[in-house]
């Protein structure tokens, strides 16, 4: 049994709507580096989506893991497997009080999207939605190789997941030029959970940018209406 720390143990998770046993979904949401859970909860109220739970863990020291989601994975523990367990905590707590994965929609920004997209592959449940906006998936093995341009100087990762998300609706959203996940880590992220049969929308927003857009507000009122 590993002895290494884990450092979002303990952190305090926020909600917002109804009670879980009154609500029409429920939205688990991880918030990015350097932000907070209110950030997310100010978010998804801002969607007005009638009838919503909200959720959102906290990471300490308002980053779930030190460095870019593309390094080696060993360079981001033990607050990857940390962060990874505090989300999976927080899933769980809303689906103990009755909500199904059906009924359960999966997010994040910036790191917070990283998170969310890597806990959804890695769990291979079919939730209601998956929702990453700003970000990519960080890989189950570091596949190595020569580090690459396209990849912002880090080598490339393996994708190992052996479940399904069959049915989840999966939407990526992405500037063209972000300074911090690119692009092309966006496209494999879409072909992952392609091949793992969500049902994925890319968004890439022209010219560079790190932030949400209300073209992505948008489409993620739809989906969540619908």
């Amino acid at each position: 049994m590993s002895t290494r720390p884990s450092p979002h143990v303990g952190q305090p998770v926020r909600s917002a709507g109804p009670p879980l046993e009154k609500a029409r979904f429920t939205m688990v949401m991880a918030h990015g580096r350097g932000g907070g859970p209110n950030d997310m909860l100010n978010f998804g109220q801002h969607l007005a989506i009638p009838d919503i739970a909200l959720i959102a863990p906290s990471a300490a020291g308002s980053s779930w893991w030190p460095n870019s989601f593309l390094v080696p994975l060993e360079e981001n523990q033990p607050w990857l497997n940390s962060a990874l367990a505090a989300f999976s905590d927080a899933v769980d707590t809303v689906m103990q009080a009755g909500l199904p994965a059906e009924k359960i929609v999966i997010a994040g920004f910036s790191q917070g999207a990283c998170l969310a997209l890597e806990h959804a592959a890695r769990t291979g449940r079919s939730y209601l939605g998956i929702i990453g906006l700003s970000g990519g998936l960080i890989g189950t093995r570091d596949a190595g190789g020569p580090p690459r341009q396209e990849l912002y100087g880090q080598a490339r990762k393996g994708f190992d997941y052996t479940g399904r998300v069959d049915g989840s609706k999966v939407f990526l959203g992405c500037h063209e030029q972000d300074p911090h996940i690119p692009r092309a880590r966006v496209v494999e992220t879409e072909h992952v959970f392609q091949s793992m049969g969500g049902d994925v929308t890319t968004q890439i927003c022209p010219g560079q940018g790190h932030g949400i857009v209300e073209e992505e507000v948008t489409y993620l009122r739809g989906l969540l209406n619908g």
